[in-house]
């Protein structure tokens, strides 16, 4: 079985890295699914589930709060500012902090205060997505 170096890297922390079979994250465009010896590609990536089939069977998760993807025919690495372990999510802190962003939305005194607090409340949004993801994989 043909496996590649995944590397998931956050801006304090080496959040995953192992090999696999397959890697599926969300890509600027839509889903990128990569196999081993994937042609060399380098893309932004959108907040969104990294999901890494390992070659036991098992898979990881990882949250991404969008970032940069660089591919070579042997690995895969995903650098984000934010990343957080499928396992270390916490659905109460995320709805908090999404009610926070509705918030800041709301009070938005401007259309750049608007713009980031879209950014917020898109980036919340698709971590709960992720969090019920890893949740239904259990």
């Amino acid at each position: 079985m043909k496996t590649m170096q995944v590397d998931v890297v956050s801006a304090e922390e080496l959040i995953y890295s192992g090999q696999a079979t397959f890697v599926a994250l969300p890509g600027e465009l839509g889903e990128l699914g990569i196999y081993p010896r994937h042609t060399p590609l380098i893309s932004r990536i959108r907040a969104g589930s990294v999901r890494i089939h390992k070659p036991d069977g098992e898979q990881e998760f990882v949250f991404v709060a969008g970032g940069i993807l660089e591919v070579q025919p042997d690995s895969v690495i995903v650098l984000s500012d934010t990343a957080v372990r499928g396992k270390d999510l916490d659905e109460e802190r995320a709805n908090a902090a999404s009610q926070a962003a509705e918030e800041n939305l709301i009070n938005a005194k401007s259309s750049v205060d608007m713009a980031a607090a879209q950014a917020e409340l898109a980036i919340f949004a698709a971590q709960l997505s992720a969090l019920r993801k890893f949740r239904s994989k259990k």
